[in-house]
């Protein structure tokens, strides 16, 4: 991927401008992580990168930003500019493009972002940001109250990058986010959320829980379940213990956050419980619990059904046996022996099925 990547700075270069690989591709190649999400800057404007890259599409043109798919890889490009005049603390009002490296990466968010490399792998590096990485520093880029002020939703990615990295946030970040963490509440309640994801999905998360605990997160992000979370690698999981209605979910989450937070409160191993509510539930809930996940799964194979499927007669079948025509009674019939049959009281075997239904319903 880095290739490809050095290719398409040669392909800028070699109509005249310069282009650097910039932010958390390059970050990460300094610390031996594997990344897929390659940024450029350059200062080609977007028009000029119409002309040099077929197909390329400008999805936000006030950003002045091209995106391009070179050798099956997407690429964003953005031009080198200054921002002004942010509005609901997050969004530039206006851009300036301008031909000036040093001036475009004042505008990034934290130092360790702000290293470039060019097609032949040279580091460039203005504003330290190595140094902060030796030293496992989130620092900003100038002024901690500005940025913060400017894009609250910086605050939250620093929480993220401290969580992947472990790192420590430097002390004027920390007072910065304690500063301006109420304007959290202008930021989009999806974006805030994609940011939490990256942080709870982490193989670090705790740490990154902790410090959302630490710097007093929870009230404005609306998540004071948070302070008392009982730990669980699951991000639904995680959800479904904090979640007091306000973020956004798909339907098939929102089912499952409820099914979660009701199999809190029973009996994973049961079951009953596991046949209603699946393996996967029973297996968040009972980790919540400290349940190990090896018991659920052991309890949940050693089930005789795992859905309605499984039962060996069909309604026809129980109707026929029952001398009666199909109706609505038969979901009753059908309730009993799931029970029956998961209690082991009667084997899953047709003779054995029809000979209970007669018994008890004939």
């Amino acid at each position: 991927m880095l290739d490809v990547g050095l290719k398409v700075l040669d392909l800028i270069n070699q109509r005249g401008y310069v282009a650097y690989l910039v932010g958390g591709y390059v970050r990460d190649y300094i610390l031996g992580i594997k990344s897929n999400d390659i940024d450029i800057c350059t200062n080609a404007t977007p028009k000029d990168l119409l002309e040099i890259f077929e197909g390329a599409k400008i999805p936000r043109e006030d950003y002045g930003a091209v995106t391009i798919i070179y050798k099956d890889i997407r690429f964003e490009i953005t031009t080198f500019r200054r921002e002004f005049k942010y509005s609901n603390n997050r969004k530039p009002c206006e851009i300036e493009y301008i031909s000036s490296l040093d001036l475009d990466i004042l505008r990034r968010d934290f130092t360790i972002n702000t290293i470039c490399m060019d097609k032949d792998k040279n580091i460039i590096d203005l504003l330290d940001g190595r140094k902060d990485i030796d030293d496992k520093i989130i620092r900003t880029v100038g002024d901690s109250n500005r940025k913060f002020s400017d894009d609250a939703l910086r605050i939250l990615r620093a929480v993220r990058f401290a969580t992947k990295l472990n790192f420590k946030l430097d002390e004027e970040v920390v007072l910065a986010i304690k500063n301006n963490k109420h304007l959290l509440k202008n930021i989009s309640y999806e974006r805030k959320k994609e940011e939490l994801d990256k942080i709870f999905t982490n193989s670090n998360n705790k740490a990154g829980i902790k410090l959302l605990c630490e710097l007093k997160l929870y009230d404005v992000l609306e998540i004071p379940d948070i302070v008392n979370l009982d730990y669980t690698d699951s991000l639904i999981g995680i959800w479904a213990m904090i979640d007091k209605g306000v973020y956004h979910f798909s339907n098939n989450e929102k089912e499952l956050i409820e099914d979660i937070r009701d199999a809190l409160s029973f009996d994973n191993l049961e079951p009953k419980n596991l046949y209603d509510k699946g393996l996967y539930v029973n297996s968040v809930a009972a980790g919540i619990k400290g349940i190990s996940n090896t018991l659920v799964t052991k309890a949940y194979n050693e089930l005789v059904i795992h859905s309605r499927r499984d039962i060996v007669v069909s309604a026809s079948d129980i109707a026929k046996a029952l001398n009666k025509k199909e109706g609505a009674y038969l979901k009753d019939i059908f309730i009993d022996l799931e029970n029956a049959i998961l209690y082991k009281r009667v084997e899953n075997e047709r003779d054995e099925l029809l000979k209970y239904c007669i018994d008890k319903y004939g």
